[in-house]
C-alpha cells in the first residue's frame, strides 16, 4: 500500500530532492503541500515544479488525508513542524536537522514512543560510494582496528546565494547540527565503534563578519568505544566560487593499527595504503548499497529492517550526539 506524504517548508532547497524522490518512488503517494512564506510559495507556483495545495500547515494537517509528513523549512522551524505532525498522528521524514534543540528532540522521541510513529532524516552520506567502499573495506579488516578518523566537510558560505534566514538571528541553530550531525550519522556505520564521548567542541564567526552572530565555522572532537579519536572541521570556508569541488568537502581519512584509507570529494577511488604496501592502492569506488533515505523511512513504517541508512531510533540518537556537541560548542 502506498504512503501518503504530504510536505511542508520549501525555504530550503534541500527538501526539492525528497519531493522529487517522493514524486517518483511506486510506494509514496504525495498528498499535499504547504508553504507558508507568501514570497517562497509564489516561487513554487511560477517554477511549476511543486504544486501547493496550502499555506496554512494545521489546516493541511486537519484536512489532507496523510499517512506522513515530510518537513523542510528554516532549521528553527522544523522541531516545531515535526512536534505537531507527530501530535496529529503522522510520521515524520525531515531535512537535517530535524530540529534545533535538546528538549525539541525530546518530545518528538516521546511523541514516536507514544503513538507508534516513525521518524526518517535525509542522511546522504551513506549513498556515496567512496564512502560505501570505505565501509566494505573497513569491515574486511584491511586496515586493521581503526584508531584515527578525521573528516572535513567544509562548505561554501555563499552570503549573496543562501537563504537569507540562515543570517538571521534564531533560524540556523548552529554549524554543527546543520553540517556536522552527518558527521554522527557515518562514523559508527563506517567504523563499526560507536560515539563514548564528546572530547571538545568550538564553534565561532570567521568569514561571516557582517552576522557576528552567525558562528560560520566549527570543529568537534569524540572518543568511539574502542579508544578511536575522530576530528571533524565543518567550517563554511570552502571558497565560494569553486563551490563544493575543493577536496576539503567530506574528505575522510581513516587510521588503523595496518593501514590507512582515504576518500575525497569528487573521487572515483578510494587510497588504501596497508603496512603491506611499498605505493598506495586506489580502489574503485562502487555503490553496493542501493536503499536510500526514503526507501528506510518505508522499511521502518512497514516494520523492515533498513539496510543502508537507519530506523527512528538511529535518527533520533545521532541528532542527540550532534545537539549535545553544538551546545559544547557554544558555552
Amino acid at each position: 500500500m502506498s504512503v501518503k506524504i504530504a510536505f511542508v517548508g520549501f525555504r530550503h532547497p534541500h527538501i526539492m530532492p525528497l519531493y522529487d524522490a517522493a514524486k517518483q518512488n511506486p510506494g509514496t503517494t504525495i498528498v499535499g503541500v504547504c508553504e507558508e512564506d507568501a514570497d517562497t510559495r509564489e516561487k513554487l507556483i511560477s517554477g511549476g515544479k511543486v504544486e501547493v495545495t496550502h499555506s496554512c500547515f494545521s489546516k493541511m494537517l486537519a484536512e489532507v488525508d496523510c499517512d506522513a509528513v515530510a518537513v523542510g523549512d528554516y532549521f528553527s522551524r522544523r522541531g516545531y513542524l515535526a512536534i505537531q505532525a507527530l501530535k496529529a498522528g503522522k510520521h515524520v521524514i525531515a531535512d537535517k536537522p530535524l530540529c534545533n534543540s535538546l528538549a525539541e528532540l525530546s518530545q518528538i522521541k516521546e511523541l514516536a514512543e507514544q503513538k507508534h510513529l516513525k521518524v526518517g532524516c535525509m542522511f546522504t552520506m551513506r549513498d556515496m560510494a567512496t564512502y560505501q567502499t570505505m565501509r566494505r573495506l573497513i569491515n574486511d579488516g584491511r586496515i586493521g582496528e581503526p584508531h584515527s578518523i578525521i573528516i572535513t566537510g567544509m562548505h561554501p558560505l555563499n552570503i549573496g546565494s543562501r537563504p537569507q534566514w540562515f543570517f538571521m538571528p534564531g533560524c540556523h541553530g548552529g554549524t554543527i547540527i546543520d553540517i556536522g550531525v552527518h558527521v554522527f550519522d557515518v562514523v559508527k556505520w563506517l567504523s563499526g565503534h560507536a560515539i563514548t564521548e564528546i572530547c571538545s567542541a568550538r564553534s565561532w564567526n570567521g568569514k561571516a563578519k557582517d552576522y557576528p552572530w552567525f558562528e560560520d565555522c566549527a570543529q568537534f572532537m569524540l572518543k568511539l568505544d574502542n579508544g578511536c579519536g575522530v576530528f571533524a572541521d565543518v567550517s563554511y570556508l570552502a571558497p565560494s566560487k569553486c563551490g563544493y569541488s575543493v577536496k576539503q568537502y567530506w574528505r575522510c581519512t581513516i587510521a588503523g593499527d595496518t593501514g590507512i584509507i582515504e576518500s575525497q570529494n569528487g573521487d572515483s577511488n578510494v587510497t588504501l595504503v596497508t603496512d603491506d604496501d611499498a605505493t598506495p592502492q586506489l580502489i574503485p569506488a562502487e555503490i553496493t548499497e542501493h536503499e536510500d533515505y526514503l526507501e528506510d523511512f518505508l522499511a521502518d513504517i512497514n516494520g523492515k529492517e533498513a539496510l543502508c541508512h537507519s530506523d527512528t531510533a538511529d535518527v533520533l540518537e545521532k541528532h542527540r550526539q550532534a545537539l549535545e556537541t553544538q551546545a559544547a560548542a557554544t558555552k
